[in-house]
């Protein structure tokens, strides 16, 4: 280890919050660690907010470190109530385990299951779901404070709306996860999104009052704009790592169009680029800027997709906007010429709804073949020629459509 996986992770913008700081760098520095972050099975795919702390168990692998991907089989049939206004939805443990074997290839991408250094992927369904709940309260209630979690961020809000003793559980149950690992399989630290650093925090400091031995929490910095909000929503939803959900063309153009303000730090935390190349990249905030936009995209569609899917999207999007040699984005819908175009426009799926289709024409953001469309009511024939046609939703937006009625 030439480098302390620490200063790579703060160089890069990933660090966030910890604990025993001094303590926690001078271990990465020594040895090797065995880390773990948790993924709870709360939809069939991961999502871009997951990509941060896979990408920082990423670097830490390559620095020489073992990654545990703990998938939340168990926990997800609780439900986490951090950030939340109200309870989550319950889930059937058929649904759950059908959410988990869709997660387990996603989380894949990202780290090396051979060598060294191999990562594991486990699920605490394995030892949550048969947890003996007197046994544990007997074993372990008197090593966690009441008083210290309900002062917890997560739990600030769902206090003011009404907390269920439900959720309550879920911060003991995910400090117990951490136990499990740490005993197992001598896990020292937890890693994760800085949106949970309460539960992180509370099962560094539950192993300590329990087994009264050293353990580490550390978040990372969250994806937001720089207006402080999430990065990754769109008008159809959240960006799905799955590309049955979010195509790779899609998740191409969402960063190819970030704000030149956001530029810089998404390739510092979602891609692997040198921080010199990244600074030089950045150097200039005038059309220059679309060179590093341009890179920042390829390269997430890269990671997450590979490289012949980078490859088939940069073509794509040059095809659409720069008049590349490719084809640009192709649907093909069951419509014929004499569909409405709002019908049109949701059967591409480049608007969810009627509603959003017309309010985009009434603003004059549609087009089609480079003819500004101003009827709400107006059919294809009014202005396409043929059963095929390009649709344009604003400037970002640009595919070509194949009628097969």
């Amino acid at each position: 280890m030439k480098q302390n996986v620490f200063d790579i992770l703060t160089d890069r913008g990933f660090v966030k919050q910890t604990v025993y700081k001094d303590e926690l760098y001078n271990l990465l520095g020594s040895q090797s660690v065995t880390f773990y972050c948790g993924f709870d099975p709360t939809a069939d795919s991961l999502h871009i907010g997951h990509f941060i702390p896979l990408m920082v168990a990423s670097i830490m692998q390559k620095a020489g470190h073992k990654p545990i991907l703990l998938v939340g089989g168990g926990t997800a049939m609780i439900g986490d109530p951090s950030g939340r206004n109200d309870m989550r939805q319950m889930m059937t443990r058929e649904t759950i385990d059908g959410y988990v074997q869709k997660l387990k290839p996603q989380l894949e991408r990202f780290v090396s299951f051979e060598g060294e250094n191999a990562a594991r992927i486990v699920n605490n369904a394995d030892w949550l779901c048969n947890l003996n709940y007197i046994d544990f309260l007997r074993d372990y209630g008197a090593y966690l404070s009441v008083n210290k979690m309900l002062t917890a961020d997560c739990f600030k809000t769902r206090l003011e709306k009404g907390l269920s003793f439900l959720e309550f559980n879920y911060m003991p149950m995910q400090a117990y996860d951490f136990l499990r690992l740490f005993s197992d399989y001598n896990c020292v630290l937890e890693i994760g999104g800085n949106d949970q650093w309460s539960n992180i925090l509370a099962g560094a400091d539950f192993i300590r009052r329990a087994l009264r031995k050293d353990a580490y929490a550390l978040t990372c910095a969250l994806l937001e704009t720089k207006d402080g909000k999430k990065m990754g929503k769109t008008q159809k939803g959240a960006l799905w790592l799955d590309p049955n959900k979010t195509a790779p063309y899609e998740m191409y153009q969402y960063f190819r169009n970030v704000d030149d303000e956001e530029v810089e730090n998404c390739l510092r935390m979602l891609t692997y680029l040198e921080l010199d190349e990244i600074k030089e990249l950045c150097a200039h905030r005038d059309e220059r800027i679309n060179n590093a936009k341009k890179r920042l995209a390829y390269e997430v569609v890269k990671i997450i997709h590979g490289e012949a899917a980078a490859n088939d999207a940069q073509s794509q999007a040059q095809a659409a906007f720069e008049g590349g040699s490719a084809e640009m984005p192709t649907v093909t819908i069951d419509a014929g010429l004499d569909s409405g175009i709002l019908d049109v426009m949701v059967a591409c799926k480049v608007c969810a709804s009627k509603g959003e289709a017309r309010r985009l024409i009434e603003g004059g953001g549609v087009k089609i073949d480079d003819k500004k469309v101003s009827d709400v009511t107006g059919k294809v024939s009014d202005y396409a020629g043929g059963g095929e046609f390009v649709l344009c939703k604003g400037k970002k937006t640009r595919i070509k459509v194949v009628l097969q009625k």
